[in-house]
Order: structure tokens, then sequence, then C-alpha cells
């Protein structure tokens, strides 16, 4: 449970209570890897070294624009803080007195986070020795999601690691700034795990903006309540100036709740749809009076204020207001208590093409869909042959299923693949076309069944036709091991026929897996256009920090270098660099399954 605590005590009327009680965010999150992934990975050939680093690398420069990105508006900091300075010492004395854990039950800034090493997390000094002002700039600029839904995983696990706060930022703006770039990636629950990993009388300016944020995201505008007080002597921000009417409201107070409310409306703190969500959250509260109709006409975009409270309240966004904000928006709906199966499919599709949903959690959620009435056909379609492709009695028509939920066998869609994913690992080896074995190979790389996956290679060897090159090249990079036959003129013969987008890939990426002798690697890199030097600072940056064993600073950089809408805009030098530094590292499963991704997705 969060340590937040306040004086009050909440007496939540019986439809507050469903504004009160989301789905709330458990100890530790979903592991997305399956048993035994990344166990005693193979040692990593030793890299050559790169060139030296410059002494101050800055973030990549994007590669491609991303699409339109949720308002998500943070307050100032410098005005925060000067809000916070004008407290006075006795105020300050007050509200520390207002806490009512004692000092030995107080939780350190040093180190906060869910996850460590035995859980899954990094080491403690997976920043190693970098400035925290550094980091949190990387952070704060990198145009979240990324491609990658392997690199968002590794980047999910490094922001939730316990490690060392690191030097020059306060604890608290570190978990600040993990939490908002979770929050962009999609990751909801996550960012809120950190927020409430502080305890709320150490709360920064800036945390209390992100947990404004996190709150929303979650559609939990009832957990801002604890907080409220702290926001609103170091914050001007409007919502906060909300709370006072939302909280009063679910605690039973109308008469309050009704004044602070009609007290914004007459400063004009919020307006419009704004305002009106307020009013009808406020309206949920025990002996509300009020009855509001929220109407869409003429909102042109969705900020995260519409989405917590709407989301809450289960009013239905447009999907044109979904369409002005970033894919991880609907990530966040994914999750949300308050919506019926139905309305969340779109988000759990999403969620899990960007990382947020394990294949496990997906195959869950079309499990509840059912087939009653509301579901319309094509969902009822899709989980009928998910449990054909999980349940079916036999292996054709366990393939069948899987077929169906693919539904382009030639190019079949990558959320299906994840979907199938253990259906795929559980299939036996048998005999079928080299399409359907590059297929499930493909799906079982989606979710690291990287052991099951490489049972194929014997397949492998004797499949032909349509499929088997790509059969080849996934197990090539996909496998623990070199399980098929990895050489130059084999490589030149995939790059032919697969084209030249997917042929670099894949020499970048057999390249950062050492797994062609480095001549070789540079050979082809040339003839296909491309370099493996680190000729930016970026790359000079992740080759750096993977010589320094920093798996937390190569997680994040290698985020940086993913900042794409889509594979085909990713350079295949960025592949290399990034492959390369997780392979030095020993998140060699990771190298894999990113380089796998790729040649799936591209």
């Amino acid at each position: 449970m969060p340590r937040h605590r306040g004086n009050a005590k909440w007496t939540l009327g019986t439809l507050a209570l469903a504004l009160a009680l989301p789905v709330v965010a458990q100890d530790a999150p979903e592991s997305l890897l399956p048993p035994g992934f990344g166990d005693a990975p193979a040692t990593p050939a030793p890299s050559q070294p790169g060139p030296a680093p410059s002494s101050s690398p800055s973030p990549a420069t994007a590669v491609a624009t991303p699409p339109p990105a949720l308002s998500l508006t943070l307050p100032q900091e410098a005005a925060n803080n000067s809000a916070a300075e004008k407290q006075s010492a006795e105020e300050l004395a007050a509200q520390k007195a207002k806490y009512d854990l004692p000092q030995s039950a107080r939780r350190s800034l040093d180190r906060v986070g869910p996850l460590t090493p035995t859980t899954l997390g990094l080491e403690p000094d997976a920043f190693g020795s970098e400035s925290g002002q550094y980091l949190a700039v990387l952070m704060k600029e990198t145009r979240a999601p990324i491609v990658s839904r392997w690199g968002s995983i590794l980047l999910r696990r490094a922001l939730l690691t316990a490690t060392d706060t690191p030097r020059g930022i306060d604890g608290a703006d570190w978990v600040a700034e993990r939490a908002w770039l979770l929050l962009r990636m999609g990751e909801a629950d996550s960012a809120r795990l950190l927020v409430q990993s502080v305890d709320v009388d150490r709360f920064t300016p800036r945390l209390y903006a992100v947990a404004m944020q996190t709150y929303l995201a979650t559609a939990d505008p009832a957990g801002l309540c604890p907080l409220s007080a702290g926001a609103l002597k170091v914050s001007k921000e409007p919502g906060w100036d909300m709370t006072r009417a939302i909280c009063a409201a679910l605690s039973g107070d109308q008469g309050s709740a009704s004044g602070a409310l009609n007290q914004a409306q007459r400063r004009g703190v919020v307006r419009g749809v704004d305002y009106r969500l307020a009013e009808k959250v406020v309206g949920t509260g025990f002996n509300a009076r009020r009855s509001v109709k929220i109407e869409w006409e003429g909102v042109d975009r969705l900020t995260a204020w519409r989405f917590g409270l709407a989301t809450a309240l289960n009013v239905e966004i447009p999907d044109n207001l979904y369409a002005s904000a970033g894919s991880h928006v609907r990530a966040w709906e994914a999750r949300a208590p308050a919506l019926s199966a139905v309305r969340r499919q779109p988000g759990a599709d999403m969620a899990a093409r960007l990382g947020v949903f394990s294949s496990r959690a997906l195959v869950g959620f079309y499990s509840q869909l059912g087939t009653g009435s509301d579901v319309p056909a094509a969902m009822a379609d899709r989980a009928e042959a998910l449990r054909a492709a999980y349940g079916g009695s036999t292996v054709g028509a366990r393939l069948q299923g899987m077929h169906t939920v693919w539904q382009d066998n030639a190019r079949p869609d990558y959320v299906g693949l994840i979907a199938t994913a253990r259906a795929a690992a559980a299939l036996p080896t048998a005999q079928v076309e080299a399409r359907d074995a590059a297929n499930l190979v493909a799906a079982m790389l989606t979710a690291g069944y990287d052991r099951n996956a490489a049972l194929w290679s014997r397949a492998a060897g004797t499949l032909n036709g349509d499929g088997a090159s790509d059969l080849w090249a996934l197990l090539s990079v996909g496998a623990p091991s070199a399980v098929v036959d990895i050489s130059q003129s084999r490589v030149s013969d995939y790059i032919k026929e697969a084209g030249d987008e997917r042929g670099r890939l894949l020499v970048a990426a057999l390249a950062g897996l050492a797994r062609l002798p480095p001549s070789d690697a540079a050979s082809l890199a040339q003839d296909n256009g491309f370099t493996l030097a680190a000729n930016s600072r970026w790359a000079r940056a992740i080759g750096a920090a993977a010589q320094r064993g920093e798996k937390g600073t190569v997680a994040l950089l290698a985020a940086v270098g993913m900042q794409a809408d889509e594979w085909s805009r990713l350079p295949p030098a960025h592949l290399f660099h990034i492959v390369a530094a997780l392979h030095r590292v020993g998140l060699d499963p990771e190298a894999r399954m990113i380089a796998a991704e790729a040649l799936t997705r591209a």
C-alpha cells in the first residue's frame, strides 16, 4: 500500500467508490519475460573498441517525426520552486509534523524502485557515475513510444529498477523523470508504482507535476487527494486547484465541493469540457445533486485531464480525439477499470504492440471478451481463433487458428504474433510449410521463447520456398547460440531475396551480436551502403556506456536511438550500435530479441 497519509478519512458514496478504487498498481510489475529467458547467456565475444566518446555527449536527433503527442503540460519548475521558497520555516515544519510515520519507517530516496536483480531488475549501479542532470535530459528529450517493443520492455525494467540516485539530482526529481518517461511509453501503472514509492513530504514541485499526470493516466482522480494540500502550496496548476472541489465531494462534503467548484468557475480556472468533467466528478459524490452531460463538440484534442476524468467516469471519448494523441494513450486505456472489455480492445492491442502487455496478458484479455451480444463479430472471431490456436485437438487445427489470428500469413499482423506466442512455443516441431515455420518462430520471439524457437533449426535446413530465408534469418539472430549456418555468402543470398532494407538490418544485427567475423561484417555493411563506425555523438556515447558496463545507461541510450515511428525509418547503423552495446554489457537476450523484431516488423 502507498504511504501517502492524510488527516482526512474518506467517506465515499456508492458512485464515488468507482472513482476511488481503480485497479491499484501492484507491488511489482508483471514480468513480460517467459520463464528461463536470459538465464546463463553465452559469454559475449569481446567487442572492438570504438572511438573515444565526446566529453559531453548529447541525445541523438530523432530519426523520424513521431505521431501527435498527448498534451501533458508540466508547469515550469522555476515558478514552482519560487512558490515553494515562499513557504515559511514554520509552514514547512507544520507540514512535516502532519506526517504520521516515524523516522525509522520513512523511505530513503537514495535508491527507489520495485525491481532488484532477483526480480528481473538491473544492478543498483546500472547508471554508473553518470550525472543525474545528463540522464534527466536524455529522459526528457526521448520521444516515446519508441519503435521497438523489446527496447521498451528493457527500458521499463531499467526505469523500475532500484538504482542508485545519480549525483547532481534530487532523489524525488530522479523518480519524477523516470515516471514521466514511463507515462509517455504507455506504462501508467509502472509510473504510479514509482510515484507511490516516495513519501509525500519529500515530493518536489516536479514530482507533484508528474504525479498529477500519473493519476490522470490511471484514471484515478481520487489518488490526487492525499497530495492536494502539499501540491497547492507549490503549484498553480489548474488541476490542483480543481482538486479542492473533487476531493471534498469524494469525502462526502458536498457543501465545500460546491463552493470550491463555483469559485473556480467564477475565477475561470478551467472552462468548457474541462470544467464539466470536474463538475461531473463532483456529482458522483455522496449526497450530490448535480447531473452533468458531457458534450465533445468543438473539442479538438485530448489532454491528460480530459482522458483521466472521462475514463474514470466511463464517459466515451470520440475516436477522433484519440487520433489527436499519441499511441501511448491507448495503452493507458487498456488497463482502465471503469471501461468494458469491448471498449478497451483497441487499447489492449496497442499495449501489446508497445510492450506494455505481455503475450499472456493479451491472451487473458481476449479470454474475457466472451461471445456476448455486445461483442462485435470481429472481436468474437479473434477470441474464438485464439481458443483454437491454444486448444485445438490437432496440430492442423491449432495452426489454422493461428492463421486466422495472423490475418495474413504472408505478412502476419504483429499483435497476432504476440497473441499466439505461447501457442507457437507449445506446438511440436512438425512438417509444415516454410512460411508457417517462419511465422511460428517469429511469434515465439515476440515473447522471448528463444529456446523453443531454436528447436526449429533442423527444419531450417530442409525447408525451401517462400519463408525459408526468413526462417533462417530469424534463427540466425534470435537463437541463444549459432544453430544455423552463418556466412558472408549466406547473408548475401538473403539480401538478394529479402531486399536491401531487411538485408541491411540483418547485417547490422549479426555484426552487433558478433556472429560474423569483423572483416566480413564491415565488408557487407559497406557493400550495402552503411558503416559500422561510431560516427555520431550518440553512437560514441552508447559505445562508451557499454565499455563501462552501465546497463541502465545503455538501455536509455538505446531508446534514444530508436525514436522512429516505423522500423523502415531506423538507420541500420543505429540497430548495430544498439545490439552491440547490449551484447557487450551482458544483455544478449534482449539484443537478440530486438534484432529478431527488426526483421519481423521491417
